[in-house]
């Protein structure tokens, strides 16, 4: 596995392997690898010739008040994982690389609407930091498919669009959410709980799959069920942010043209901020079945 400090550097040597006609998969991360990126990246080799991974600490994504600093950084052990996954190409930039003139004179890509809503409410800028760096990480490393994880559905609901408006020729490829096994989903920040919080943290996607299943077996009053289920948050000890039933592909109200739900919810456990979300198909003939997605 080689590694890369800059951009030019790694645009030389990735210009080698199209030279020699292989594909090129792109896994971005801020690193501190758990083993839901080792599936986005095994997701990736069996799509291309050569996996690029990024490993990047982007602080135009995070507001004033959040954990830059805190966020943990562990090179050595993620070099490591990447290595042991035939990883070939790691790119690991510096700040003054990614924005040579600082974050306050960089130029920002901004999605509308779908950047606006759930965790871009809650968060603002977040999203236009993660866009800007995403298209920057793409325009350094032009891959043929892009690899990014479910559980941050609104993310990759973004990166989409960007890449559909923007006419990117980059294939964007979700992979489900890797899970604990009492369900939680797999996080850097899920280190950052206690004991005794993360004993609670399952909670947020029981209430998730309890929504589903409602839904499924026919309730349609989403309000009652939103309420419901922040209620259930807060008696088991979380600080709901949001919890949403939205349309899938819009991240907009569920109307009567819906085909697939998406249930997301954002809760701070003490200091640690936790999402989730699962799917529901409303097409009882699609592949996904009644209850699809989310595992």
């Amino acid at each position: 596995m080689r590694t890369y400090n800059n951009s030019a550097q790694i645009h030389t040597a990735l210009a080698g392997f199209r030279h020699n006609g292989q594909s090129i998969a792109f896994v971005p991360t801020m690193g501190n690898l758990h083993e839901g990126h080792l599936d986005l990246v095994r997701k990736a080799r069996q799509l291309c010739d050569v996996v690029v991974v990024s490993i990047f600490v982007n602080p135009l994504q995070f507001g004033p008040n959040e954990d830059l600093d805190a966020y943990p950084r562990t090179l050595a052990a993620d070099k490591e994982k990447l290595f042991s996954e035939g990883v070939q190409v790691l790119y690991a930039p510096s700040v003054e690389d990614i924005y040579p003139q600082g974050t306050h004179a960089q130029t920002l890509v901004h999605v509308p609407e779908l950047g606006e809503t759930l965790c871009g409410s809650s968060r603002p800028g977040h999203f236009d930091g993660v866009t800007t760096v995403v298209s920057k990480l793409f325009n350094i490393v032009q891959p043929d498919v892009a690899v990014f994880g479910e559980k941050d559905f609104q993310q990759l609901s973004i990166v989409r669009k960007m890449v559909k408006d923007l006419c990117l020729p980059i294939r964007i490829v979700g992979v489900a959410t890797a899970r604990d096994a009492d369900g939680l989903a797999k996080s850097s920040r899920n280190g950052y709980l206690s004991f005794d919080q993360r004993r609670i943290a399952p909670v947020l996607n029981q209430t998730l799959n309890c929504c589903r299943e409602a839904i499924a077996c026919g309730f349609d009053n989403f309000l009652q069920l939103e309420s419901h289920a922040r209620m259930k948050l807060l008696q088991a000890g979380f600080d709901p942010d949001y919890f949403a039933i939205r349309d899938a592909r819009t991240l907009r109200a569920v109307t009567e043209d819906t085909e697939e739900i998406a249930i997301l919810a954002a809760a701070r456990l003490g200091t640690t901020r936790l999402i989730d979300n699962v799917k529901l198909s409303l097409n009882p003939v699609s592949d996904w079945g009644m209850l699809a997605g989310g595992h």
